[in-house]
């Protein structure tokens, strides 16, 4: 550990973030929602820097005109960012096919000058010493916590030879690759069950492009033992019972890292079941997302922002998930309520439109995609018990107690 020194961010690292727009003649325009266009230059807000990686499937894009007008914020390749307003202690990487980005005052990017491996930085941010740092330095005594640029560039950074810090970023990032490779063979298996379920019940190419005259028209009323909104939960943290909320439901995945501890009133139909479709159903850009329970959920529910759907029986369990998956656009156009205040009534969730296809299809269909889930979910909890492990190992690499000096990496 002699060889660790302790810098300054601002002895290593150049800082920028947008800046807050004080009046007509200071910093740069923070755009309007009006502003934003479907393909142009990434704007990249706190709620896009998620599992360490920018989501830029969720970004929003604004011109290039509209980006000159900004007069910071300007992230390029290799920019490590980190949240630093209300949202504090996420981090990224801004990849490399994405030559510029722009931030939201909310985020700044860390351009490193010299003697620092990007990826360890972000996994040095990423570490408990340092997120609690971060949270003992910033204005938490106001409403929303808040640290700036001048108190940014004072946060102390611990730093090993580079060599060591090669081998720590290498252990880390081995272990994320493997998780991110998981994720992408499940977005593969998604789409191969996705593809089936539109080449049948869609496009009907089984079928000359034509509906089977046995498939009747119905409602999901007709296919459902339950539609019901969740629980309002009584939040604690010595429980065992867990509610999932919107934030847990994203790109059809149920992230149960982040579903909360509760004190349950009494066990109900609510609590979850496998099969169940979960439907986020609160809030625009939120409202309409879906994912399904394919595993056997234990001392799990729901909070009142996410209506649960539960197939009548088991041969409906993956036609109802899938349905629910390619028809999250309809869902959403269901909302009621304001921009910014949307609700997803039950009832018009009961009497959305499903064709009812028979017995033998339905057999078929779940004889297919039966195997697809489970390896979804083998990936799924393989990528459990890696952020697990990274998660243990990452402090130690950060203090010098796991010593990888002699190791060949």
């Amino acid at each position: 550990m002699s060889d660790w020194k302790e810098y300054t961010v601002k002895e290593l690292i150049d800082l920028g973030m947008i800046d807050k727009p004080m009046d007509g003649n200071h910093g740069g325009i923070h755009p309007k929602t009006t502003d934003y266009v479907p393909v142009g230059v990434p704007f990249i807000m706190a709620n896009n820097l998620i599992d360490g990686g920018v989501d830029f499937e969720t970004c929003s894009f604004i011109t290039e005109e509209q980006a000159n007008t900004l007069k910071k914020g300007f992230a390029k390749p290799g920019d490590v960012l980190l949240t630093h307003k209300a949202t504090m202690g996420r981090t990224a990487i801004v990849p490399d096919d994405y030559p510029i980005i722009i931030l939201t005052p909310q985020v700044t990017y860390y351009r490193i000058r010299k003697g620092i491996n990007r990826s360890y930085l972000k996994y040095y941010f990423d570490s408990s010493d340092f997120q609690n740092t971060l949270a003992s330095w910033s204005n938490s005594g106001s409403t929303r916590a808040y640290l700036g640029i001048t108190a940014q560039q004072k946060l102390p950074i611990i730093l090993p030879p580079i060599e060591l810090q090669n081998k720590i970023a290498s252990i880390l990032l081995s272990i994320d690759n493997k998780i991110k490779n998981n994720k992408a063979i499940n977005r593969n298996l998604e789409d191969q069950a996705n593809a089936i379920y539109k080449s049948w019940f869609v496009d009907f190419d089984n079928n000359n492009y034509k509906r089977p005259v046995s498939w009747i028209d119905g409602a999901i009323d007709d296919v459902a033992s339950l539609v019901s909104r969740g629980i309002t939960p009584k939040y604690v943290d010595d429980s065992d019972e867990r509610v999932i909320n919107q934030r847990c439901i994203r790109n059809h995945v149920i992230d149960l890292s982040i579903a909360r501890t509760h004190n349950p009133k009494r066990i109900n139909e609510k609590w979850l079941c496998y099969g169940d479709l979960l439907l986020n159903s609160t809030g625009t850009g939120t409202l309409g997302r879906a994912a399904q329970v394919w595993f056997e959920p234990k001392n799990l529910t729901v909070d009142s922002h996410v209506t649960i759907v539960r197939p009548k029986s088991s041969e409906w369990v993956f036609y109802v998930g899938l349905w629910g998956l390619n028809n999250e656009r309809e869902i959403e156009a269901l909302h009621t309520g304001s921009t910014g205040q949307t609700e997803l009534p039950r009832a018009r969730v009961k009497t959305m439109p499903i064709i009812l296809p028979d017995r033998e299809t339905l057999t078929r269909l779940n004889e297919i995609v039966l195997p697809i889930t489970t390896k979804i979910m083998l990936n799924q909890k393989e990528n459990t018990r890696l952020a697990q492990l990274r998660d243990s190992v990452l402090p130690k690499l950060m203090s010098g107690e796991i010593d990888v000096s002699d190791l060949d990496i």
